[in-house]
């Protein structure tokens, strides 16, 4: 991570992470093939510890679905912006591992965490509407938070922002929890 951090994704070698690591070359192959291996793990390791805080707020059933949804966009927010150096180096390296089968596999879990969460949030909307909700949740946080990220804004408007973006969410999972016919007051 420090040499990617420090050279950026088209200077990084595996040279340069032996070296930083003081082992040779040789030792770095037996445990990474290539320079894309070393990159997918990086960008792997991410995608678990911000997933295992995720999924933990979500998964705090002593909240109310609203207040976990919230608290997942918040650390999510604050997540994207403590990252934000690394994931634009890794983002340049995205094109090595994006359509990976490990990456989907990522994917998957993370939308099946969510959908299983909006079925407790919304049990009366369509598992079909679910599915979508979680989608489109998905890919909100996840454009709204990196553009956030990449502006530097100070931590109390990203607060703010992911708060704004929540309460949109709330409105929304709500909205496909109302019985049909019955209109919001």
């Amino acid at each position: 991570m420090q040499v990617l951090a420090r050279e950026g994704a088209r200077r990084f070698t595996t040279a340069r992470v032996a070296e930083r690591a003081g082992i040779s070359v040789g030792s770095l192959y037996q445990y990474f093939p290539n320079k894309e291996s070393i990159l997918f793990r990086l960008q792997a390791d991410e995608w678990r510890q911000t997933t295992a805080l995720l999924h933990g707020l979500l998964d705090d059933t002593k909240r109310a679905p609203p207040d976990r949804l919230r608290a997942m966009v918040k650390a999510f927010f604050r997540s994207e912006c403590e990252e934000a150096a690394l994931r634009v180096a890794l983002g340049d390296a995205a094109p090595l591992y994006r359509d990976a089968p490990e990456t989907l596999v990522h994917r998957n879990a993370g939308k099946r965490r969510v959908v299983a969460f909006l079925q407790e949030a919304a049990p009366r909307a369509p598992r079909q509407q679910r599915t979508r909700a979680a989608e489109i949740i998905l890919m909100s946080m996840e454009a709204i938070g990196r553009t956030v990220s990449e502006q530097g804004r100070p931590i109390a408007e990203v607060d703010r922002l992911a708060a704004a973006t929540a309460d949109m969410f709330c409105a929304y999972l709500e909205r496909l929890d109302r019985p049909a016919g019955v209109k919001a007051i």
